[in-house]
């Protein structure tokens, strides 16, 4: 007779999960940077830290709009007050004190609590999720990409996008290994990717490793990464013109089409970036099939599958 698995279920908590995420802040971060950025002579009866509680609660639940974040916080009172004191907000409270206290204060509060959990807790952001080929990489690697967020075009004029439309655009940085943010820029849609590459990879240290879409292809700004010792991987351009300087080895990997060490031919582009780039070809599964994708990196000794890997 087979003996059954014993099902293991999670221990209880005499706090809730709100609760416990909200301590992990230390008591006297939001009051300091509230009076730093002004946010508390904008408040009365809606504290600043009352106000941290109901955006940290909205995140965490996938809140879709005020009747969520504000209803729930009602019905569940009791339990909020336990949390430092804070209370629920009204849907009025909760949107004025959108609209009018200053974002840089929430931006401070997560760099500080970043760093507060790094200095703090031993392995914060250190995960080891790197597979294959990339585990060998000792520098933090970066990935670059955006996404469009609609909006409703009467409520957000600053973000036109099309005549009856509304969008904004989130610039993002991502550490690929704590899956955490480095740098995050919002800005209208009408805007390029490119126009936001400088500012994405402002702070890379030497060594450190970049990875983009073809979007971001900016050749003058790839050279100056270059410059400052960082390496980069992205896709390259369908019309992007080169000659072929000399091939290298495949080793042999059979979804290695292509090695190269090439030179731009238009005078624009060489003019940009003057000295020598690697295109390697590569078949890479995309959603269950292999397609053909060419990248482009300035490291010219990497094997040819660690340069697909990195992107992949």
């Amino acid at each position: 007779m087979k003996k059954q698995r014993q099902k293991h279920k999670p221990a209880g908590h005499r706090y809730t999960t709100l609760k416990q995420l909200c301590n992990l802040i230390p008591g006297h971060m939001v009051s300091n940077l509230a009076k730093k950025h002004g946010v508390d002579i904008q408040s009365r009866t809606y504290t600043p830290w009352s106000h941290v509680v109901s955006l940290l609660y909205a995140h965490f639940a996938h809140a879709l709009g005020l009747n969520d974040v504000c209803d729930a916080l009602q019905m569940n009172a009791a339990a909020l007050s336990t949390i430092r004191g804070a209370v629920p907000p009204s849907r009025n409270n909760l949107s004025h004190a959108n609209k009018i206290r200053s974002a840089d204060m929430a931006e401070e509060l997560y760099w500080n609590m970043m760093k507060h959990l790094m200095d703090t807790v031993p392995g914060f952001a250190k995960g080891k999720v790197r597979r294959g080929y990339l585990r060998r990489f000792s520098k933090t690697i970066h990935v670059l990409d955006s996404t469009t967020i609609q909006l409703v075009a009467n409520s957000m004029e600053w973000a036109k996008h099309r005549r009856r439309k509304a969008a904004a655009k989130c610039h993002l940085r991502l550490d690929l290994q704590s899956f955490l943010p480095r740098c995050a820029i919002i800005d209208t849609a009408k805007h390029h990717d490119s126009t936001m590459t400088q500012s994405l990879c402002a702070d890379l240290k030497p060594g450190e490793i970049a990875v983009f879409d073809k979007a971001y292809n900016k050749f003058k700004h790839l050279f100056g990464l270059t410059e400052r010792g960082v390496w980069w991987v992205g896709r390259a351009k369908d019309n992007m013109q080169y000659k072929v300087v000399r091939t290298l080895e495949t080793t042999g990997h059979k979804r290695i089409l292509r090695n190269e060490v090439i030179e731009m031919v238009v005078e624009a582009s060489r003019k940009a970036y003057p000295c020598e780039l690697r295109r390697v070809v590569a078949l890479v599964e995309v959603n269950g099939k292999e397609v053909e994708i060419a990248f482009i990196t300035n490291h010219l000794e990497w094997s040819a599958w660690t340069v697909a890997e990195l992107y992949r």
